[in-house]
């Protein structure tokens, strides 16, 4: 049994998939899943898990090399983008849900605020 990190055994098999240059989609409650991507949905209330608990967690286990998030974002979610991703890339909403398409990974927060997605782009850690 893992003692730390992502318990989620779901979520932590998602990630130990993933490559250099695959996207993962962190997004709220409210965001539509497009079909192809898997998904972990860890959604149980509203809020709960929030954004920013999620990626914190993943961001804690990944390699992120750029992030792209709706332009449309404000408050504390969006300073938390800001905080973490120097070049954070803002596009229109809509974009940012076509650009979600090609994604291989959605996680699914408990977010109730609007806005609050985030496409990663995963690096490598060499």
């Amino acid at each position: 049994m893992k003692k730390a990190g992502i318990l989620n055994r779901h979520l932590a098999g998602a990630l130990a998939e993933l490559g250099h240059g695959d996207g993962v989609l962190v997004c709220d409650a409210g965001m539509p899943i497009p079909a192809g991507p898997r998904v972990v949905d860890l959604a149980f209330r509203a809020g709960v898990p929030s954004f920013a608990e999620v990626l914190g967690g993943l961001l804690a286990e990944l390699v992120v090399e750029g992030a792209t998030a709706a332009r449309e974002l404000r408050g504390p979610n969006r300073a938390l983008l800001e905080g973490h991703f120097r070049d954070l890339d803002l596009v229109p909403h809509e974009r940012l849900k076509e650009l979600s398409a090609g994604a291989r990974l959605v996680v699914r927060t408990g977010e109730a605020r609007p806005y609050a997605n985030v496409l990663l782009r995963c690096g490598v850690f060499f």
